[in-house]
This record gives C-alpha cells, sequence and structure tokens, in this order.
C-alpha cells in the first residue's frame, strides 16, 4: 500500500511521514501467499463466504478527494481518479434492479474518495432515500460537504434519521489525526462535524485506534472528545463510534482456511462480503461493475460482474484484508 503524507488540495506534500496507524517493524507478508482463490499456500481450501443477502450495496462515487491520508485504502487524493464519479442515472440503475431482482436490501452507503466531490451526490442521496431505506453517506466533514449545507438540511427535513453521515476521524487527538491526514484537516473537520450535529442531523464516527491502545480507552478517548464538543453520541454504540482495525496490506496475516471458522468459532454470515456488494466505475469504463466489497476495488479477481444479478455469488477470502480487516478484526464497514 503506497505511503504519503496527508494532503490538503490546495497544498504540496508534507514529506514522507509515517503514519501512526502502521506497525513499524512488523514482518512483511509473504508473496507467495492470497496467490490461488482455491488453496492457502500450505495446501488448505481456502475459506469462500456465500452470499447469505444483499443487505448493503454501496456506491464508491470516485476516488477523488481533498486530502490525501497516509494509509487510504483506496488510495484517494486530489489526484487520484483512477474510479470515476459515478453519475445519477448509473446509482438509479441499481436501485431499480435491487427492486427487480426482489432483494431485502436495507441500506445504501455511499464512499468515496470524498462523496461530496461528486456534484451529484445529493440527487443520489435523494434517489435512495426515496426508496425508503437507511442511506449512509462516509464523509471527512471538511469542505466539499459544507458546499451543500442547504440541500442536506433539507434531505434531513424530510428524511429525518433515515439520512445517516459518518465522519472519519481517526483519532480524538489533533496530533494523531493530522499525522495521518496532513496539516490543518483536524479544526475543519471538527467544524463540520459540530454543524452536523448542532443542525440536528443522524450522524456516527469512523474512528481508529493506535496499536498499543485498547479499544476501551480509545472509546473514551472520543466520549471526552464529543462533550467537549457538545455531541450527545453514544461511544458505546458500535454503530455510531466504529474504531477500524490496522488494514496495512504488506503486513504478514494468517490466511483464512474452511476449518479458520470452527477454530476461530465464527459464522462466515459474520464476515462483510456475504451481506455487502459496491459498485465502482473504473476510468474510461464504459460502464459501472459490481466488486465483493469496500475493501478491494482494484483486485480484479473480486470483480463480480457489471449487474447484481451475477454479483450475489460466492467469494473467496483471497486478500490481506479478508483475514486482517474482516475475518481476524472483525470488523465492517456496513
Amino acid at each position: 500500500m503506497e505511503q504519503r503524507a496527508g494532503t490538503v488540495v490546495e497544498g504540496e506534500d508534507q514529506g514522507a511521514l509515517l503514519s501512526p496507524f502502521v506497525t513499524p517493524g512488523a514482518p512483511r507478508l509473504n508473496p507467495r501467499k492470497f496467490q490461488d482463490p482455491r488453496v492457502t499456500l500450505d495446501g488448505s481450501p481456502r475459506a469462500v463466504v456465500e452470499l447469505r443477502g444483499l443487505d448493503t450495496l454501496w456506491f464508491n462515487t470516485g476516488t477523488l478527494c481533498n486530502i490525501a491520508c497516509l494509509t487510504c485504502y483506496i488510495e484517494s487524493s486530489p489526484r487520484n481518479d483512477a474510479l470515476s464519479y459515478l453519475s445519477l442515472e448509473e446509482v438509479r440503475g441499481y436501485l431499480d434492479e435491487i427492486a427487480a431482482l426482489g432483494l431485502t436490501t436495507e441500506e445504501i452507503g455511499f464512499t468515496g474518495g470524498e462523496p461530496f466531490m461528486n456534484a451529484a451526490i445529493i440527487p443520489m442521496l435523494e434517489a435512495s432515500l426515496a426508496t425508503g431505506r437507511r442511506t449512509l453517506v462516509l464523509t471527512n466533514a471538511m469542505r466539499p460537504m459544507r458546499r451543500f449545507e442547504r440541500q442536506l438540511i433539507d434531505l434531513k427535513d424530510r428524511y429525518g434519521e433515515a439520512l445517516i453521515l459518518r465522519v472519519s476521524l481517526d483519532h480524538y487527538t489533533q496530533a494523531v489525526h493530522e499525522a495521518e491526514r496532513g496539516d490543518d484537516t483536524w479544526t475543519p473537520a471538527l467544524a463540520g462535524l459540530t454543524w452536523l450535529g448542532q443542525k440536528g442531523f443522524s450522524i456516527a464516527i469512523a474512528g481508529r485506534r493506535l496499536g498499543d491502545e485498547s479499544e476501551a480507552s480509545a472509546r473514551d478517548g472520543y466520549a471526552a472528545l464529543f462533550a467537549e464538543l457538545g455531541l450527545g453520541l453514544d461511544v458505546g454504540d458500535p454503530s455510531r463510534l466504529v474504531l477500524f482495525p490496522e488494514m496495512d496490506a504488506t503486513r504478514d496475516v494468517p490466511e483464512i482456511t474452511e476449518a479458520c471458522w470452527g477454530i476461530l468459532n465464527l459464522s462466515p454470515d459474520s464476515v462483510m462480503c456475504a451481506s455487502s456488494r459496491m459498485v465502482v466505475k473504473r476510468k474510461g469504463a464504459a460502464r459501472p461493475a459490481v466488486v465483493a466489497c469496500t475493501l478491494t476495488p482494484y483486485d480484479p479477481q473480486f470483480e463480480l460482474g457489471a449487474t447484481l444479478a451475477e454479483a450475489l455469488g460466492a467469494v473467496p477470502l483471497n486478500h490481506p484484508h479478508c483475514a486482517r480487516f474482516c475475518v481476524l478484526g472483525g470488523a465492517s464497514c456496513s
């Protein structure tokens, strides 16, 4: 994974800084791992996850972002347009397909990049909300979001808590947040978050914790910050404060075999690709594609087809993120 300094859209590179969320000196991934979708390196049958139901459909609105974080898993930046902007018509097409297939999808998620960099984001959100589904949009709450204040208030007034804005706040301290996201990213993010709270939006936080920090300590830290900001967020609710595990795809991690479900006392249904898919549009592509999950947009083995009907099959857990983030980390973007 590329390591780079966070930069604001108008700024220059601030130096090759090491992210606070990367474990220094950790063993590197054996390059022979995660090669065969059928078996692991030792010849064991690789774990495969069946889609039990499409609970969440994600739309990646494009990889352009107003900042560039050091360990952004999708490498969003002011210059990365590897995933192009989706159009309103393309989003509507997949919403219509959900209905045509009779899928029991409860949630529509919008991610990026920064979704509010896409000029069509408000009509997209409205199209989703109009279906009666919970609609989650991930944002850094900075300048791109603030351009749509009036339109967001209108959506909130009409659809209430069905619209949820999840703000990325990498840590509860300015020093760690800006070490990951770049200088001058803390104050604008807090200003946007505070504005959302003051206007009565349904909000959540996507945070992280340092390698030597317990989850309880991290939640306490966020609780103190939210109290200072006057936000009544319940840090004990994992849907309101999501703490993501480390996502360094270059660090060694065990491959997940069929036997691991019993060893770990886990069900395949607990993994994100058992309940979600993501729509992306690659730069230069004539139409969007559906990928297995939010974490593997660039890996061709996880591209499942152009339609939802083509993307309802099983997914081999053949990527380090499958192991570290989903199975061993117990995390989900939904």
